[in-house]
């Protein structure tokens, strides 16, 4: 398996709306530039040949600042670029990825707030486990709440690293921290910015978090 001590700091995930009209690529490398260890590209369309492109894109661009890129319920795409993969509870079996994507892979599962969800996932051959949201989403505003209890137990639990995501923002990452995340996931607290260096300032400020633990 691979490495995934290395898995810990900010966790930029990438959103079509919020990075459509050519920001893409710049907010993505400001991100990186200002210490994301991984990045998700996520994009829900059909059109296979431009997210092949942008795919490919921020591959280099994560080879370039060391970091990790990580494709969002596509296997196959994932397994195209030789890059890591995040599946949704509805975005087909983990097992299957993983003999497909092979031992070394980095990939993660949701797992909203359900403790039993993570076992399985692990069991399965999960690098990291994603529970949430911890706080008011903008991307997802039904989803069901998790707690700081459920980090307890699951750190408790669990020997891979774990990720919050949902509503995190500057002022609430340190309480997540503290409680032994080990990655957090921004979408909007990070790339919903008026600049790419206003994006980089932001990511340096939620990697400097982790230093300070």
């Amino acid at each position: 398996m691979k490495d995934t001590t290395k898995l810990r700091g900010l966790y930029a995930i990438t959103d079509s709306k919020l990075l459509a009209d050519g920001r893409l690529l710049p907010y993505a490398e400001a991100a990186l530039k200002g210490g994301a260890r991984l990045l998700q590209y996520r994009d829900k369309s059909d059109d296979d040949r431009r997210r092949l492109r942008e795919a490919e894109a921020l591959r280099q661009l994560c080879e370039r600042h060391a970091a990790q890129l990580i494709i969002n319920d596509d296997a196959e795409l994932a397994a195209r670029l030789g890059v890591g993969l995040h599946l949704g509870q509805d975005d087909g079996s983990l097992s299957v990825a993983r003999a497909l994507l092979g031992r070394k892979a980095i990939i993660g599962a949701t797992c909203h707030a359900r403790l039993d969800l993570a076992e399985q996932a692990i069991a399965e051959g999960a690098s990291y486990v994603a529970f949430g949201r911890f706080f008011d989403s903008n991307t997802k505003p039904g989803a069901p709440a998790a707690t700081l209890d459920l980090l307890t137990e699951a750190r408790r639990r669990f020997s891979v690293p774990i990720t919050a995501i949902g509503g995190v923002t500057l002022d609430n990452a340190p309480g997540l921290i503290a409680q032994g995340v080990d990655l957090i996931a921004v979408v909007h607290a990070l790339f919903a910015a008026d600049s790419a260096s206003e994006v980089e300032r932001r990511a340096r400020a939620f990697s400097e978090l982790f230093a300070s633990h």
